[in-house]
């Protein structure tokens, strides 16, 4: 068994105290000595941007009982998409799973994502989960469904759910990615610009239990325009090929 882990779980957080300790508790629950790990070790990076509440203090004392728990700070706030990426840049692992913070996302999913990839081939770099019954108010839903279908007709990629915050990926590719703020909503876009195939898979999705949500339909759809304009952007100026090195010429 090797101490280096092969998967990192990588959690974004801010202002989730009384979510912290379930969460952590449910990723042990669901990784720890699970079959498809095949011995490897795991990690968890949870990175808090700039929690004002105790989940910062939380975090640290569940080190003491949870190995597998690594802690990274921001020193100034810088959003969710920020977050995850110095977690993916932080983490050990060659894949990544990701987990909103707030405990809506199900750690028990993990593994079916893990069990995807296995029988997936290699050009499939990411797995993104599929909020079928979603949990939550119904104008979210609504504001939700319309930001898709307006997504999926601009960006053709293809894909249901993007804001699932459920996913599975390569860290070598996602690190490869362009990054700007705001970027983990339109990861299969930009795997599939980079010319990797992506693949959704049907997740549980929770009701928040404790804290408030950080996002509202008015604030996403804004930024999302924006978003939208420049991701059609980068897919049009995008050029992909595959490459070889050819070997020396005898002489």
């Amino acid at each position: 068994m090797s101490d280096i882990p092969q998967l990192s779980v990588v959690v974004p957080v801010h202002n989730e105290e009384d979510n912290v300790a379930p969460l952590v508790g449910e990723i042990v629950a669901a990784l720890r000595g699970h079959a498809l790990l095949k011995g490897e070790a795991f990690e968890i990076v949870y990175v808090d941007d700039t929690s004002r509440d105790a989940t910062l203090q939380r975090l640290q004392a569940l080190q003491a009982t949870t190995p597998e728990l690594r802690v990274i700070r921001h020193l100034t706030n810088a959003g969710q998409s920020t977050a995850i990426r110095n977690g993916v840049k932080a983490a050990r692992g060659a894949w990544i799973a990701t987990l909103d913070g707030d405990g809506q996302n199900d750690p028990a999913d993990i593994p079916k994502l893990l069990a995807q990839r296995d029988a997936a081939t290699a050009e499939v770099k990411l797995f993104a989960g599929w909020r079928v019954k979603r949990q939550d108010s119904g104008s979210k839903r609504w504001a939700s469904k319309l930001a898709n279908a307006i997504r999926s007709r601009m960006l053709r990629d293809d894909t249901p759910d993007t804001g699932c915050g459920t996913k599975l990926f390569e860290r070598e590719a996602f690190l490869d990615l362009p990054y700007f703020d705001h970027m983990h909503r339109y990861l299969p876009a930009l795997m599939q610009r980079a010319g990797w195939k992506t693949i959704s898979v049907p997740v549980n999705h929770r009701h928040r239990t404790a804290g408030v949500s950080k996002y509202n339909n008015l604030n996403r759809a804004l930024v999302g325009i924006r978003d939208l304009r420049g991701m059609a952007w980068l897919i049009l100026r995008s050029r992909c090929t595959a490459v070889e090195e050819l070997e020396r010429l005898k002489p």
